[in-house]
């Protein structure tokens, strides 16, 4: 069984942002299960679906990913 990777900072950066899940689904038209699957990283949005979501959170694409390094 492949464990979960976090690999994504959606969840941290709704917080920091005193956003929720359900105003993400809102402003990428995404479904709420869907945005919750990410924040639990228990599967990643598309490399496209990360920028537009990076664009409504104003934030750098970086900082929704978590460093390789």
């Amino acid at each position: 069984m492949i464990s979960k990777k976090h690999i994504n900072r959606i969840r941290v950066v709704l917080a920091e942002k005193d956003r929720t899940n359900k105003w993400l689904a809102e402003k990428t038209g995404k479904n709420r299960t869907t945005v919750s699957r990410w924040c639990t990283n228990d599967m990643q949005p598309s490399l496209e679906t990360l920028v537009e979501i990076a664009k409504v959170l104003d934030v750098d694409v970086r900082e929704l990913l978590v460093s390789t390094k």
